[in-house]
């Protein structure tokens, strides 16, 4: 049984390339901190370039004229299988979804994988500059877009008394938001007073992940947005 075959080498290589390119893309996602960063990204594209080269080389020994060779399955239940892992990543909390782009990076970079394991490294380097530039560049630029998130408004209820409003602004202001109150009233719930502020956030979309941070702060029991009807 011979190891090695005549096409070994281009194999290797196929796969080496979908290994660095699946790590550039996890690097960038490991830069900004999210759910899945290098290792996920790398197995991710090395393993899909696995697939379609065995798919397309490995079974060539038992092709024969009784026997039809479809390299085109495995590619498909790789598609079907990296779906079930980007769904992973995302979850919704307060009826605010997180994580579809870490989603769809996950499959960005099992397609890419998959170019390379079937001999277009030119595309799969294409590919991989697209992507960076789609979520550099190309995201910088849509902050400045007009953006639906400055006719709404944010409800926060905090507890009086114990310093929330400020760690409210400085989370705000960390994440490049800037705040506004315009109006507060006060209630007595279960014996604690508590404030309930209406704010306006204006700056770096969007405003859902700072929703996300102000509900995780401690002495904050609720944060709501809603549409300014008088903007």
């Amino acid at each position: 049984m011979k190891l090695t075959t005549s096409s070994t080498g281009t194999e290797l290589l196929l796969l080496l390339i979908a290994f660095v390119l699946s790590m550039i893309i996890g690097i960038e996602r490991q830069l900004r901190q999210k759910s899945a960063g290098v290792r996920t990204h790398t197995l991710v594209g090395t393993g899909a370039a696995l697939f379609t080269l065995v798919s397309a080389f490995g079974f060539s020994n038992v092709v024969g004229n009784d026997v039809n060779l479809d390299p085109s399955r495995i590619a498909a239940q790789v598609v079907s299988g990296v779906g079930f892992l980007g769904a992973g990543v995302i979850f919704m909390r307060r009826d605010l979804v997180r994580g579809l782009t870490t989603a769809a990076t996950i499959w960005m970079t099992a397609a890419i994988g998959m170019a390379c394991g079937a001999g277009m490294p030119v595309l799969a380097v294409a590919a991989t500059l697209l992507h960076l530039i789609a979520v550099g560049p190309f995201a910088r630029l849509t902050k400045h877009l007009p953006s639906p998130d400055r006719r709404r408004l944010v409800t926060v209820r905090y507890i009086d008394g114990a310093g929330v409003l400020r760690a409210i602004l400085a989370t705000a202001t960390s994440m490049g938001f800037e705040a506004s109150v315009l109006g507060t009233t006060v209630d007595r719930e279960g014996g604690r007073q508590q404030v309930r502020a209406s704010m306006r956030f204006t700056g770096r979309p969007p405003l859902e992940n700072l929703v996300v941070a102000l509900d995780d702060l401690e002495g904050v029991t609720g944060v709501r947005l809603r549409d300014d009807e008088d903007d």
